[in-house]
């Protein structure tokens, strides 16, 4: 018997959600190091990485079904789904950069 394919549409939306979590974090991240709270700043982006653990979840699902055989067509929702997470994932890797810069400013 197939296993059930996971809903795209609610898949897509879960990671739209844990991304842009992710890339909120990541921007609070970089205001916090402007204002020399590093702490902090280092807090929001464990944060981040937390949301993309759960936003990888979600894609780990469909990668699954898709290497057991069972093919769904991508949706634009799926692909939007994609661009959020790129583009959080770009964020949180500036964000590191930035508090990076922030405190050898701050030394």
């Amino acid at each position: 018997m197939d296993k059930e394919i996971p809903n795209l549409e609610e898949i897509s939306f879960q990671i739209i959600l844990h991304a842009g979590n992710a890339r909120s974090s990541s921007m609070e991240a970089i205001h916090l190091a402007k204002n020399g709270k590093f702490k902090e700043a280092q807090a929001k982006i464990t944060e981040a990485e937390k949301e993309f653990l759960e936003a990888h979840h979600s894609q780990t699902k469909l990668l699954q079904t898709e290497a057991g055989g069972q093919v769904q067509s991508p949706t634009v929702l799926l692909i939007h789904s994609q661009d959020h997470l790129m583009t959080a994932m770009t964020v949180k890797e500036m964000a590191q950069e930035f508090i990076e810069l922030y405190e050898r400013l701050k030394q």
